[in-house]
């Protein structure tokens, strides 16, 4: 038959091993014998509040209704539940279910299949575990890995985290890793390299080093500090990369930057400005405003509402420039529409059709129309048919040849 030992409040005590339960009074000290100090129970201690336990504790199970600080390690068989109150563990801890209702620190590391907290969770250590749901805030210095985590507030993870399900209402910060799915309410930051599946962002989203994901989802805005290669991206604002971009299609509402190189196998849309350092290559390229790279290729086309600035030229099937655009370097496709007003440098291609009022320098095709107004500062070469409207400025008379040579 077990015994129950009830340790009265206000009172210090010295114990060693409880066959049974232990029910510890309010404000009472127990401490435990032996190097390092310790207490075991098989029972389940029973705190009433404002208790200590200065040794290690390990026991089947811990419920308490306040405040409990373990100056030790803790090893829990199976369930910790403590009401209307925080825990304080000052070495390691293990259980099988965790349910604080405040606060639970812990100074070294933290096994456990489930973690509920309905304040703050901060750990000094490792965590290792199942499921972890705070309501408010969680903070861990070492090594992160948990199959789901639901956080309330923010999240801040000072080492590598390796994460199935990340869902937090606020903020986020880790030190790289690998994380499967982010959602995230407000922003989210990695401080190292990651690797993802899916990250869906309210706010801003800041990565570093190399990353490497599919779909990329945020709402405001989106900066790598390195490179990162991924399935989509999907940006409301601003999307920043310092280093080079490799996937599949871009979708920017704004603005985008690319310190180096470009590469998209399906299309690049950008609401407003694109400026990239070296060269972007994608199936199709949408610009609502301008375009600035080093060199544009486009296995489709290239629609630019505003002006293109490149050195080496931009290249696709069809290229297509709004109304009072224009385009430095040169233009080389099967089809080019210059829009009205527009001005554009050399170009070269299959059909080339120039709006009421276009200017160009150089127009080398196979059938080119130029409508009215239009101004050509040097040559135009054709190998097929020559259209020209009303009031055509040409420098030089154009010429028909059997072969394009430039």
């Amino acid at each position: 038959m077990s015994n129950k030992i009830s340790v009265p409040s206000r009172s210090t005590v010295i114990l060693d091993n409880v066959d049974g339960d232990l029910l510890a009074g309010r404000h009472s000290i127990m401490k435990g014998t032996g190097t390092p100090p310790t207490l075991k129970v098989s029972g389940t201690v029973y705190c009433e509040g404002d208790n200590t336990l200065e040794c290690n504790l390990s026991a089947e199970n811990l419920e308490a209704e306040g405040n409990v600080i373990i100056r030790g390690d803790l090893a829990i068989e199976k369930k910790v539940e403590v009401e209307d109150g925080r825990l304080e563990v000052y070495g390691k801890m293990t259980a099988k279910y965790v349910d604080v209702d405040e606060a639970l620190l812990v100074s070294q590391d933290l096994v456990s299949e489930e973690i509920d907290v309905g304040g703050s969770l901060s750990v000094d250590g490792t965590v290792n575990a199942e499921d972890v749901d705070v309501g408010g805030s969680f903070k861990a210095k070492g090594e992160v890995k948990v199959d789901e985590i639901d956080v309330g507030g923010s999240l801040l993870i000072e080492s590598k985290a390796e994460i199935k399900t990340l869902d937090v209402g606020g903020a986020a910060q880790v030190k790289g890793g690998k994380i499967s799915e982010i959602d995230v309410g407000g922003s989210f930051e990695s401080n190292d390299q990651l690797e993802f599946e899916n990250i869906d962002v309210g706010g801003t989203v800041r990565l570093s080093q190399k990353n490497k994901g599919r779909k990329i989802n945020v709402g405001g805005s989106f900066k790598v500090n390195g490179d990162v290669s991924f399935q989509e991206i999907d940006v409301g604002g601003k999307v920043e990369i310092t280093g080079s971009g490799e996937g599949d299609e871009i979708d920017v509402g704004g603005k985008l930057e690319v310190g180096e190189s470009l590469k998209l196998s399906g299309t690049l849309d950008v609401g407003g400005k694109a400026e990239i350092g070296g060269e972007v290559s994608a199936k199709n390229i949408e610009i609502g405003g301008y375009l600035r790279a080093r060199k544009a290729t486009a296995e489709d086309r290239v629609e630019v509402g505003n002006s293109i600035n490149t050195v080496e030229g931009t290249t696709a099937c069809s290229v297509e420039i709004g109304n009072r655009g224009e385009v430095r370097g040169p233009i080389k496709a099967d089809q080019v529409n210059i829009g009205k007003e527009a001005r554009v440098e050399n170009v070269f291609g299959k059909r080339i059709y120039l709006r009421k009022g276009a200017y160009a320098e150089n127009i080398y095709g196979e059938n080119v129309t130029i409508e009215s107004h239009c101004r050509i500062n040097g040559e135009v070469q054709y190998t097929s048919e020559l259209r020209l409207g009303e009031n055509v400025s040409l420098a030089k008379s154009p010429q028909k040849v059997d072969k394009i040579t430039h």
